[in-house]
This record gives structure tokens, sequence and C-alpha cells, in this order.
């Protein structure tokens, strides 16, 4: 019978090989949230930190929550909020380049807000919410994790994050909008000066 996170972590407190399995559960998603965050400069070490931490700390653990998720994109989080200028630069970098990090991004959050939408606007949107808008907002993108789990993860209310989640929201939405209009008044001037 397969064991859930909660009984692997408490099984670890004795038998720390039971954690190698939760850390084949968990890391490639934890690796893949890091890296699409900071980069792969910085994915590989604190994907490892994160689980380092994690077995630090595993006897405080409530092992009567089967899933361990929240709580490894809590530390993994606390981590990346060490290299949050990074992130907004390399943000920055992409929206400049039009290079996308964040691919699947618009399908994950509204498929129908980036219908079309150019992708070096929606990275400039992501930089400039703020770090606790932006961490809930590809938390929830990139992550997968339920508003309940992201308050779990980052120490707060459920209502909080739904309520940053939806301002993350309406500001990308405003800012492709906005873009969107400027499209269309520089194709208007094109076609009345061509």
């Amino acid at each position: 019978m397969r064991r859930n996170d909660g009984e692997l972590i408490a099984a670890s407190i004795d038998d720390a090989d039971a954690f190698g399995e939760l850390f084949d559960r968990h890391y490639a998603i934890v690796h893949q949230f890091i890296h699409r965050r900071l980069g792969v400069e910085l994915a590989d070490e604190l994907s490892s930190e994160t689980f380092v931490q994690a077995f630090k700390s595993r006897d405080s653990y409530d092992a009567g929550k089967p899933d361990a998720a929240p709580w490894l994109f809590g530390i993994a989080s606390n981590l990346i909020r060490n290299h949050a200028r990074t992130e907004v630069r390399k943000l920055r970098a992409y929206a400049r380049s039009g290079v996308d990090p964040v691919e699947e991004f618009a399908a994950a959050t509204d498929a129908r807000l980036a219908a079309g939408a150019d992708r070096r606007t929606l990275v400039a949107a992501l930089a400039k919410l703020s770090k606790d808008e932006r961490e809930v907002i590809l938390m929830f993108a990139w992550a997968e994790l339920t508003t309940a789990q992201i308050a779990e993860a980052i120490g707060t209310a459920e209502g909080t994050v739904r309520s940053r989640l939806s301002r993350a929201r309406k500001k990308i939405r405003d800012r492709l909008e906005a873009e969107k209009q400027k499209h269309a008044r520089q194709s208007n001037r094109q076609e009345v000066g061509g």
C-alpha cells in the first residue's frame, strides 16, 4: 500500500530512506517551479535546498496532512523570496527579448485573457506585480496549487490568497487590454497613413 506524504515524513524520523520517496514524488514539480521563476542557474541549488530544509524540519511536520506539496512550496517560496530581485530582473529581460518563460501561464490562469496576447506584455505585466501577487499567481499557474494549498504554503488566509490572485489577474488583464488597444491604434494609423 502506498503511504501518503504525512506517513512518509513520520516514517523518515526513524528511517531517513523514507524521505527519499517523498523527494521522488515532489522534486520534479518543485524544481520546475523554481526553474520557471529564477532560471536554470538557481533551480538545481534551490530545489535541493528546499528538500534539505524539509528534511531538517521534518519532525515539525503535521503527519496528519497527507499532502506535503504546500509545505514544500512554502519552503521553496521562502528561498525564492531571497532571490526576488533576480526574478524581477529576469522577467524584465524576458519582456525586452520576447523569450517566453511562461508559455502555459495564460492557459493556466485565464485562457481567454491571453488569447493572442503579446508574450512580452505578459511577462512585463508579471514583473510589475507586487511580490505577493506574483507569488500567488505563479504558485496557482505553475505549481497548480489550490488557493487553500497556497495559503498553507505562504502562511496566510485563503481569502487573502484569493484576493491577491484576483488583483493580479485584473492587473494582467488591464495591461494586456491596454497593449491590445495600443496596437489597434498603431494599426489604424498605418492604414490611414499608408
